[in-house]
């Protein structure tokens, strides 16, 4: 599988009925091949969410084109889309107090027809899915009563329940404690060993991105500044360029990545 993305723009209408605003994108160009593990970094508003979006099909770019092994996502079905590429919001707030089975099973609405329900077949995999992410144990629970780290799990879950090829996460591991956190890049990179997913997230947390990823892109003020091998890309002059401090950025022998350290800020 093959997503492409070709001088793609984009710009939100203030209105619905008002022409497009200022673009948050401009010209971005980049692929996604079967088993990626590429990370999205640029700082706030620079289109990393808008991009995700742009992916997944959730949004039509205003210019530019995205496909899908050479089609474009225009011409095909949300439901054929969301069949090869899930996406994980970076919130997820249910509009009702669902289970944490049933939220699961939303992940297997792209392969049920109109009117379908869930069948003994769809409840496997929903369970799989709970059991690979550590959260079957919550099953019956509410998935508001959960912690932050525990809803994040659920949401890869029902995000692999989709069976997809391709999972777009948005900041997976935001507002979680360091131990969550160390649990999502341990989670992504075991789903991605045991079955080649491949994995597109988009993050301000460069370590994460470090150790998950093998290919950056890095975004600023919607176009992309550079792009490559993560030890090519994430250096401290990347990292002033984008965020505007000094960063101590070396490789870590325990971790086995590259870590980023902040030490003060700079002028870009």
């Amino acid at each position: 599988m093959l997503i492409s993305a070709r001088n793609l723009s984009f710009a939100y209408a203030p209105r619905a009925w008002s022409p497009p605003g200022r673009p948050v994108l401009r010209d971005v160009s980049l692929d996604v091949s079967s088993g990626a593990r590429l990370g999205i970094l640029g700082p706030n508003g620079s289109g990393k969410t808008t991009l995700l979006k742009l992916l997944a099909g959730v949004l039509a770019p205003t210019g530019g084109a995205v496909t899908l092994d050479g089609v474009a996502l225009s011409r095909l079905s949300r439901r054929a889309v969301a069949r090869r590429v899930a996406m994980v919001p970076q919130n997820t707030h249910p509009a009702f107090d669902y289970t944490v089975l049933e939220l699961t099973l939303m992940g297997r609405y792209p392969h049920l027809g109109a009117f379908e329900v869930e069948s003994q077949a769809d409840l496997a995999i929903a369970y799989e899915a709970l059991a690979t992410t550590g959260t079957a144990e919550f099953a019956d629970r509410l998935f508001s009563t959960l912690s932050g780290g525990e809803q994040q799990r659920v949401v890869i879950a029902s995000a692999l329940a989709q069976q997809a090829e391709l999972l777009l996460l948005d900041e997976p591991t935001a507002s979680l404690d360091p131990g969550y956190q160390l649990e999502i890049a341990e989670l992504l990179l075991t789903l991605h060993r045991r079955g080649g997913l491949g994995l597109v997230l988009s993050t301000h947390d460069l370590n994460l991105a470090a150790s998950v990823c093998d290919t950056l892109v890095l975004l600023h003020h919607g176009e992309v500044v550079a792009t490559g091998p993560t030890s090519d890309v994430l250096t401290p002059e990347a990292v002033a360029s984008l965020y505007g401090i000094h960063a101590d950025v070396r490789f870590h022998e325990a971790a086995g990545h590259l870590v980023v350290v902040p030490v003060g800020r700079s002028t870009r």
